[in-house]
């Protein structure tokens, strides 16, 4: 039978794996907000500070970089040439501004119906 101190370390080691796993594995899903992204991100991030998951914020910013879709790449280029040093506070308002300016010069989405093209069957005779 597991004494006391062994449930309890336990359930701090699965609660900490949980959390590890929730960080590593969320994913900006591409044309939904990075702004509601990071609210995701960032509490989880407070989460392994409480639970003293000692990661790098080096590491904290990659995961992060590595779970935006592909719209975002060219920012993540440009991040790691240009050897950016963000706090992640910093790197989530830089995440904000990069999504309106790829808003802003998106190519226009056309939304309605479109017709259907009618097809002729060639040399199909039914006789």
């Amino acid at each position: 039978m597991l004494s006391i101190s062994q449930v309890y370390a336990f359930l701090d080691w699965y609660i900490r794996y949980d959390a590890i796993k929730a960080f590593f594995s969320t994913k900006m899903i591409e044309g939904s907000s990075v702004q509601e992204h990071g609210v995701k991100m960032l509490p989880l991030v407070e989460k392994h500070k409480d639970l003293k998951v000692d990661l790098e914020k080096e590491t904290y910013i990659v995961v992060i970089l590595q779970s935006l879709p592909p719209s975002f790449d060219q920012l993540i280029v440009n991040y790691n040439m240009n050897g950016l040093d963000k706090d992640l506070h910093e790197l989530m308002n830089m995440l904000v501004q990069y999504e309106v300016i790829i808003e802003k010069f998106a190519p226009p989405v056309f939304v309605g119906r479109l017709q259907p093209h009618k097809r002729k069957a060639k040399g199909l005779d039914s006789g």
